[in-house]
């Protein structure tokens, strides 16, 4: 049956949806495991997991066209260097766009050629990769729970900050009391962002604890 020449259902729409299926599988297990215990920001995982979600449907659904490879090639083109107005994204932040980006494009673009055994084992690689990367050479802590990695109620905040001489590891409470005291907000976890030692300004990323029935933004 068709409606304006368009079929109203074939059979691919089974073949899309146990593909979806396991490829959110993968996202969340590396947005689990990889991505909260090294980001420690809910937003960012949003960004990644609806970035994946989305390049898996447009991958899926342009298949049918027949682009081939270089669709993928051009995805990853136009991601790869994706930025924000606001900031430029992190390394680290680029690379897991990356991942996630690839791991749609993988589950989207196998054909007959591809068995499940080697799609299964493309995607088991790079999680376990970027988990591995997490434990043993970022320090992160992908066992640690996920209330205790983001509380609920925070909110990541980008500061410009002039004091320098309290960015010492021996100096994290002065710190932390001094932007405590400027922002009036209470403040769960500090990250050096960046360091300019012309201005004698560094950039922060600051995680405040909301409180309840107030807008700290």
């Amino acid at each position: 049956m068709e409606f304006l020449e368009v079929p109203l259902f074939d059979d691919d729409v089974y073949k899309m949806l146990i593909r979806f299926a396991f490829n959110l599988l993968i996202l969340a297990l590396i947005v689990r495991f990889a991505i909260l215990p090294s980001q420690k920001d809910r937003e960012f995982a949003f960004t990644a997991s609806m970035l994946n979600i989305t390049v898996f449907f447009i991958c899926f659904a342009l298949k049918k066209l027949d682009l081939g490879i270089g669709m993928a090639l051009g995805l990853f083109a136009i991601f790869g260097v994706l930025r924000y107005r606001t900031n430029a994204l992190p390394i680290k932040e680029m690379t897991y766009l990356f991942i996630v980006i690839g791991i749609a494009v993988i589950n989207s673009l196998s054909n007959k050629k591809t068995s499940y055994a080697e799609l299964m084992a493309a995607n088991s690689l790079i999680l376990i990769a970027a988990i591995l990367k997490e434990k043993f050479v970022a320090n992160g802590k992908p066992n640690t729970s996920l209330k205790e990695l983001i509380p609920r109620k925070t909110k990541k905040h980008v500061v410009e900050y002039d004091r320098l001489d309290l960015l010492a590891p021996e100096k994290a409470d002065e710190l932390s009391a001094d932007l405590v005291q400027r922002t009036g907000m209470p403040i769960s976890r500090i990250q050096v962002q960046n360091i300019d030692l012309k201005t004698n300004c560094v950039t922060l990323n600051i995680w405040c604890t909301e409180r309840s029935g107030k807008n700290t933004t």
